[in-house]
């Protein structure tokens, strides 16, 4: 049964950009349009429009997140788990992309991957109240399966069903489920570089 965890990418917010120098206003704009095809529904145009970008800076952090959200919105799963994994890998100080894979997993029913991903993004910015929210939300599921699995061996066990009752209500409580980062460039994000940066990490709705 699923609980209220539908992803939801259609109300995206921007996130604010906690930049360590200024990005160029031509490369903002760039961001900016492609960010707000996506809010308005132009999935493939806005991949064009980040391809075309990314064909000029490969390593740029922004636009390959943008990208793996682009490629969550249109279904394509296994590509954006592969655009937030190599994101990681290429800049592991980020949280947003580690949240964003734990949404995908979370969806998928894969649920420990998810907590996984979680706890790198919390690790990674032990303030990101999304994730904290969303790890919640993934430890609820883990307890209703587990709770399920000990009724299925044990079901003379009267206090399993007031416990599974219980987180049943607190998941259906959460319409929203876990929640993916918005379209924006993830808030701990370096400045968009000219040339590829040095390779130096997990993430749902923007704060």
């Amino acid at each position: 049964m699923k609980h209220g965890l539908s992803i939801t990418f259609t109300a995206l917010r921007l996130l604010t950009l906690a930049l360590a120098c200024a990005v160029l206003p031509a490369q903002a704009d760039e961001y900016g349009d492609v960010s707000q095809m996506v809010r308005n529904g132009k999935l493939a145009e806005a991949m064009v429009r980040a391809d075309t970008y990314l064909a000029a800076k490969p390593r740029d952090p922004q636009m390959r997140f943008v990208k793996g959200v682009i490629q969550r919105n249109m279904g394509k799963n296994a590509e954006a788990i592969s655009t937030f994994t190599k994101l990681n890998e290429d800049y592991p100080e980020l949280s947003e992309p580690y949240n964003n894979l734990a949404v995908i997993y979370a969806g998928q029913g894969q649920l420990d991957k998810a907590r996984a991903a979680l706890e790198m993004a919390i690790r990674t910015n032990p303030d990101y109240a999304t994730a904290h929210e969303n790890l919640g939300d993934v430890y609820a599921r883990l307890a209703s399966r587990a709770y399920g699995k000990a009724l299925q061996l044990d079901s003379a066990n009267a206090s399993l069903l007031p416990k599974m009752a219980l987180i049943h209500e607190l998941l259906d409580s959460s319409s929203k489920g876990v929640r993916a980062s918005a379209v924006a460039a993830p808030s701990s994000a370096p400045a968009a570089p000219s040339t590829a940066p040095a390779a130096s990490k997990p993430g749902a709705t923007a704060r």
